[in-house]
């Protein structure tokens, strides 16, 4: 389940992706099937992406132009690390470990294709609508 969010912690329902992740800032794990993060001010409002399972969770993602987009890593601790990376260099993050966060505004409509750096058989897309 991806969500809209707009208060400072998040948690992703992927029971049925087995996947579970969270912020160790937290102090503590979530129940089996959930991810937590703790969102920065900036984030919130943002159309949430899943990373787990070595791919994004829900593609492609719909936004309006002006809106955010949050990708979380949900994988498990000892899991490679994983990038968002716009096919046309529009964006790109840094790597980024489990529970980490990474936003982006798009200012305007279009379509965006993206991947993971290190395992680019990971690939989705944005449509950004006016």
């Amino acid at each position: 389940m991806i969500r809209r969010f707009g208060g400072g912690l998040l948690v992703l329902g992927l029971l049925a992706l087995g996947a579970a992740c969270y912020s160790d800032r937290s102090g503590t794990a979530p129940s089996a099937g959930a991810c937590t993060a703790t969102l920065a001010p900036n984030q919130f409002g943002s159309v949430l992406i899943a990373i787990s399972g070595f791919a994004f969770q829900q593609t492609p993602v719909h936004v309006r132009a002006g809106g955010k987009v949050t990708w979380v890593n949900c994988e498990p601790d000892g899991t490679p690390s994983h990038t968002t990376t716009s096919d046309n260099s529009v964006w790109g993050s840094a790597l980024l470990d489990p529970g980490a966060t990474y936003t982006f505004t798009f200012p305007a409509a279009g379509t965006f294709g993206y991947h993971c750096e290190p395992h680019p058989s990971m690939t989705a897309q944005i449509i950004v609508d006016p």
